[in-house]
């Protein structure tokens, strides 16, 4: 193997790390160059590891030569590492779902195919995950490298934004390296673009006390091109909306959508029922007063939107009843057995 275009730091494992079982998940997309320093710099990390651990790398359709790297790369190094390959490029939350779903470790991390995180930083945010009983412990760049004016400013913006409409505290909710327990993080399925909002997807199955933060290490990119844009800022504030209607109302999408209705029906019959004594007491016209218009399109916009909120009871009861469907398409693979395909640092 070719050696890694980062600087190497001495791999740190914490004493009494808590035996468990640990998966790397990386999605990756048109990230050729970077296969073989990303997996160079896991097993620097990872090779004095007490535990056994796999990574699961998954390629995300990509349309340069990034597969042919991975599969490449996971026979050098062996079955510990495994490759998913999905049928086209579904984005990276699905690609991360993927990732997820094919993890067999106790404790899942997840993190960016860019060589931009680092895994020196793997053991311990596991051990504070273990130590410290967490379901997540997720990234913070403190010192990023990337830039100001498209890249920090607006990240910075969006942390704020966010952090406030969900409650989950966190600087840096971007940073892809998580450390996660599984038994949580499997409980939680991911889609459209939802994987920036993870600990706010989480928080709806466990309580934000159980999430945590630690500082980790950032590198400028080196080779390959940034999948992030300035528009990336207008998407996060639209599924922000939904993250926030998702994490009040996904059980009760009647008492949003009723309120609503509720609320615009009321005014509407007030209005009517102010010109309506206008009409009787004092005779006169009303037919032709805008106010009779606005007061009528109220009160069936309020009875559409108590609808809305029926039918998506309906749909919600149909959602948790029958169980969600997968958000990617992969190439199968063939199975494993529960103890074959882990790294191990002596034989068990």
């Amino acid at each position: 193997m070719t050696s890694s275009p980062l600087p190497s730091a001495e791999p740190q494992i914490p004493l009494g790390l808590p035996k468990h079982r640990l998966s790397v998940v990386v999605p990756m997309y048109n990230e050729a160059d970077n296969v073989e320093p990303l997996l160079e710099r896991i097993h620097l990390a990872l090779n004095p590891y007490p535990w056994p651990w796999e990574v699961v790398l998954v390629d995300d359709g990509s349309s340069d030569a990034t597969p042919a790297e991975l599969q490449r790369c996971a026979r050098a190094y062996g079955p510990h590492v495994r490759v998913v390959n999905l049928v086209r490029n579904f984005k990276q939350t699905a690609a991360m779902q993927a990732g997820l779903d094919a993890a067999r470790g106790d404790v899942i991390v997840t993190m960016d195919g860019d060589l931009q995180n680092d895994p020196i930083d793997i053991p311990r945010m596991v051990n504070r995950l273990l130590t410290e009983d967490l379901d997540l412990v997720a990234g913070w760049r403190k010192n990023r490298q990337d830039g100001l004016l498209l890249r920090k400013i607006p990240s910075r913006i969006a942390n704020r934004l966010i952090a406030r409409m969900t409650g989950v505290q966190l600087r840096d909710y971007g940073c892809s390296l998580k450390v996660f327990r599984a038994s949580t993080i499997k409980n939680v399925k991911l889609y459209g673009e939802m994987h920036r909002f993870i600990p706010a997807w989480l928080a709806t199955v466990t309580t934000p006390r159980r999430i945590a933060q630690e500082v980790v290490t950032h590198h400028a990119r080196m080779f390959g091109q940034s999948k992030y844009g300035i528009s990336r800022t207008f998407r996060v504030v639209l599924d922000l909306l939904f993250v926030y209607f998702f994490m009040r109302f996904r059980t009760r999408p009647g008492h949003f959508f009723g309120g609503i209705g509720i609320a615009l029906g009321a005014l509407g019959m007030a209005i009517l029922a102010y010109l309506f004594g206008v009409k009787l007491f004092f005779g006169e016209s009303i037919g032709t007063r805008p106010l009779l218009f606005g007061g009528f399109f109220l009160v069936i916009a309020g009875v559409q939107m108590v609808t809305s909120g029926v039918l998506a009871e309906l749909l919600a009861r149909v959602l948790f009843e029958s169980g969600a469907s997968q958000a990617y398409l992969a190439r199968p693979t063939a199975p494993l057995g529960d103890d074959d395909g882990w790294h191990r640092l002596s034989a068990p």
